[in-house]
């Protein structure tokens, strides 16, 4: 179910800039399969929640990583599930509520960050065990075919000329990238944030029936979400947010179309607290030969995400970092 906010939000671009750098699970402990086995055998019985709806960008990295996990026997039986709602808060609660079990694991991002603001979670990711950092991805300014901007200029003309009668989809909760690449897009052409309607979907899975059924006026969001809609057409790329162009996507950076702006977004792996060193060590160890595999460096190309890996301390380190940062923004916008 789609949340539809029409956020009024004081001039952030400056403020938020820092930024552009179907089953539950069961129960089980952390004596459970995934700690089984010895060191150097396959984790067993691993489940990864996502914490929103199929087919969006969570649920395609943690199925690709479910995959390529179980094709190079470094997993057997691994099990992706969704529990969504609160844009991944009740996801997260239900990992923080899992203290000790070994066998669970969470594909989460930046927009987990905010929404556990935003919607006033109890629950914060920097109580879970975080695992690694897996990648990267720039944003994207997304038209439906049919929509009358065939260019970024064509878009931002019209879009300066009436903020409020555009809205703009993303599929996140306001504090999330999908919320943050468009308010830091107005705020780089010069339009007033407090103006900008953002209508919040719960994951890319949600938002793409809204662009391909003209709901919105544009959206932001990750490209790799929706690249066979992107490829038969039905999906028109405007700009995407990067540094560099989108490999496989025909489309001109913001950079590259006069807007100074650069936006990514990130995804990885945390697990519950509480849960054993070797339990923490061996699922690491499991996400390290992953990354390491020529099938996972294959599907980073294919769906066109960069690679930003990082594991255990680091990813702590980095974490912290990133929900103070987000916690500061949103404070400042009166949004958490």
């Amino acid at each position: 179910m789609r949340q539809i906010r029409a956020l009024r939000i004081a001039a952030v671009a400056a403020g938020i800039a820092l930024m552009a750098t179907g089953c539950g699970a069961t129960g089980k402990t952390a004596t459970g399969p995934a700690s089984s086995g010895t060191a150097a055998g396959p984790v067993t019985g691993l489940q990864i929640m996502v914490p929103n709806t199929p087919g969006g960008g969570y649920d395609t990295t943690a199925r690709v990583a479910a995959k390529v996990l179980d094709d190079e026997k470094i997993a057997t039986n691994t099990e992706v599930f969704n529990l969504a709602g609160a844009g991944g808060t009740v996801g997260l609660a239900r990992v923080v509520n899992e203290k000790g079990n070994g066998d669970l694991a969470m594909l989460m991002g930046l927009g987990v960050v905010g929404a556990s603001y935003t919607n006033k979670s109890e629950s914060k990711l920097t109580a879970t065990t975080p695992l690694a950092k897996l990648i990267e991805e720039p944003g994207a300014i997304m038209v439906n075919k049919n929509s009358p901007f065939k260019t970024i200029d064509d878009l931002v003309t019209a879009w300066k000329a009436d903020p409020a009668s555009i809205s703009v989809g993303g599929g996140s909760s306001p504090g999330g990238p999908d919320h943050l690449l468009p308010m830091q897009l107005a705020g780089a052409v010069g339009i007033d944030p407090t103006k900008v309607n953002f209508v919040s979907y719960d994951g890319g899975g949600d938002l793409l029936p809204a662009i391909l059924g003209n709901k919105v006026g544009f959206a932001a969001s990750g490209a790799g979400e929706y690249l066979k809609q992107i490829e038969s057409g039905e999906v028109r790329v405007l700009a995407t947010s990067g540094e560099k162009r989108l490999a496989g996507v025909d489309a001109p950076t913001l950079k590259e179309s006069n807007i100074d702006l650069v936006f990514s977004n990130w995804r990885g792996l945390v697990a519950p607290p509480g849960i054993s060193d070797a339990d923490k060590a061996k699922l690491i160890a499991a996400v390290e030969k992953m990354h390491s595999s020529a099938a996972w460096q294959e599907a980073l190309k294919t769906h066109s995400w960069t690679d930003a890996f990082i594991t255990g301390d680091k990813f702590e380190t980095f974490l912290k970092e990133q929900d103070k940062r987000v916690a500061d923004v949103l404070t400042k916008l009166g949004l958490a």
